[in-house]
């Protein structure tokens, strides 16, 4: 059954079924092409008739992912949105807006496993959208053509807050409540929701934020993205002072130089205790402008002081890239950990090593694949998430912590509740190809995702998650870093893995 929608470019005609109206690649700007590449997201050009919304809009440009990505076609036309709801007219719900995952490098709001529908059954108007990836998301041009105002310091990071305004704008002809928006988001996702709460433009936006596994520490300064774009246009030997250049190079050409980037590109030793960059070179830039201070410092001084926040990780993340990523580190041994984690901190390292080694030794002792494992779920994740935490409980009450414990059944258990595990449960998709690859579809894993998905909705409603019954969830607070535990069994820690946290207190 068609559905229509008249939005401010024109009228949508989406579907209606099983009682859920969907609306898909329904384009929230201009298309980023020729000389808009690299520029900000224009407003979308209005149609004339009916625009039908029943089939996908283009995924931004990308490799191939690890993963099952499902992305579709691909064109650098890619900035579409698409919309779930139980109803266009009633009382208003509550909007959630997802930001996809995938290093800033892969990924798309149209993805099987974001399906929106489960999460629309339960009140909520479910936004998925898509925004520019890697160079195209993220090259800095400004400090290599400062003539050329019009290029954009952080493409990607102006299509997310195009994709915001749309919402705002639009959402109420889909039965959304624009002054009631959660915004969230994985991996990527959910560094770009701390990025956007650190970001003065995204202010009033939106109104809650779940980052899943993604926090405020993964920015560069102007200097490194330089570096990055000067090691693309080197690739593609073009000079510095021809950076424009980049606007005209082939799209083929653009994306096999932005590989040479993940293996060139690091941030030097010791400069500051952000985190080496390593296989992430293209991300958000402190330009000054856009993102006038690190996010982590404005939300510490209050950016975001509205907006409450629940925020976590899983338990074994960095155990989906040993086993599918750096298959070399399966089997490190005691001098192969050392060897490893130099690159990655480059200061206290011994200490931190140490720390790990007598907190996971004893009769049950961890392999030092599992120790190096730990440290990054800890260094890439978790402590960021911490810091994240401890920053806006400063300035904003209603902030809760969760630690994700689901295994998954991958590889026969080997990656834990690693990383991304917690997607399928978050929209009741666990009958995809992803879901059950990862999540499983069992009776019980099916129960556990009404759980998890009433924690997100009631957050989305009024701020504060539904704590399984029989529990009591606390606020987060530095005192008692109150942790609900999501898995097979649920229990409300204080401050989990203490000791590990506080060896990072002077290196992160």
């Amino acid at each position: 059954m068609n559905a229509v929608v008249e939005t401010n470019a024109g009228k949508l005609a989406g579907q209606h079924n099983d009682g859920i109206y969907s609306f898909r690649g329904i384009p929230y700007a201009r298309p980023p092409v020729e000389t808009l590449r690299f520029c900000a997201p224009q407003p979308p050009e209005p149609w004339a008739g009916m625009r039908d919304a029943k089939v996908w809009g283009c995924s931004a440009p990308q490799s191939q992912s690890v993963l099952p990505a499902g992305v579709g076609q691909t064109s650098e036309d890619c900035l579409y949105l698409n919309v779930w709801t139980d109803g266009l007219a009633g009382s208003p719900r509550p909007v959630m807006v997802w930001i996809h995952g995938g290093a800033f490098v892969n990924g798309s709001g149209s993805q099987e496993m974001y399906d929106g529908s489960a999460l629309a059954r339960r009140g909520v108007v479910l936004v998925t959208i898509n925004y520019r990836l890697a160079a195209l998301g993220f090259s800095f041009l400004r400090d290599l053509a400062p003539e050329h105002e019009e290029l954009s310091a952080n493409p990607a990071i102006e299509d997310q807050l195009a994709a915001l305004r749309w919402v705002q704008e639009n959402i109420a002809r889909f039965g959304g409540d624009p002054g009631n928006v959660t915004l969230f988001g994985e991996s990527a996702g959910g560094m770009s929701v701390a990025t956007l709460m650190g970001t003065p433009s995204a202010h009033g936006l939106f109104h809650r934020a779940i980052p899943q596994s993604g926090a405020a520490h993964h920015t560069v300064s102007r200097e490194d993205a330089t570096r990055v774009t000067r090691a693309l246009l080197d690739a593609l030997r073009i000079p510095p002072g021809a950076a424009r250049k980049l606007q005209e190079t082939p799209l083929e050409d653009l994306l096999r130089a932005q590989q040479v980037c993940f293996k060139q590109v690091l941030n030097p030793e010791g400069k500051d205790r952000r985190l080496p960059m390593l296989g992430m070179p293209f991300l958000p830039v402190r330009d000054g402008q856009l993102l006038p201070q690190d996010p982590l410092d404005a939300i510490r001084g209050g950016s975001a002081a509205q907006v409450p926040l629940l925020i976590g990780t899983n338990l074994d993340e960095w155990m989906l890239f040993v086993r599918l990523v750096e298959t070399g580190k399966q089997n490190l041994s005691a001098e192969g950990l050392h060897k490893v984690c130099k690159r990655r901190i480059p200061r206290g390292r011994e200490a931190l090593i140490e720390t790990y080694l007598g907190t996971r030794g004893g009769e049950n002792a961890e392999t030092p694949t599992q120790i190096y494992a730990a440290i990054e779920s800890d260094r890439m994740f978790r402590i960021p998430a911490i810091r994240l935490a401890e920053a806006q409980a400063s300035v904003q009450p209603a902030v809760y912590n969760y630690l994700f414990t689901w295994p998954s059944p991958m590889m026969r258990g080997a990656i834990g509740a690693g990383h991304a595990v917690e997607i399928p449960f978050v929209f009741g998709t666990l009958g995809t190809p992803f879901g059950r690859l990862f999540s499983g579809d069992s009776p019980e894993a099916w129960k556990f995702s009404e759980r998890v998905m009433d924690i997100w909705t009631s957050f989305a409603r009024d701020g504060q998650p539904a704590a399984p019954a029989g529990l009591d969830w606390p606020r987060y607070e530095p005192e008692r870093r109150a942790t609900l535990t999501l898995g097979e069994q649920h229990s409300v820690l204080q401050d989990p893995a203490s000791e590990e946290r506080r060896a990072w207190d002077e290196l992160l």
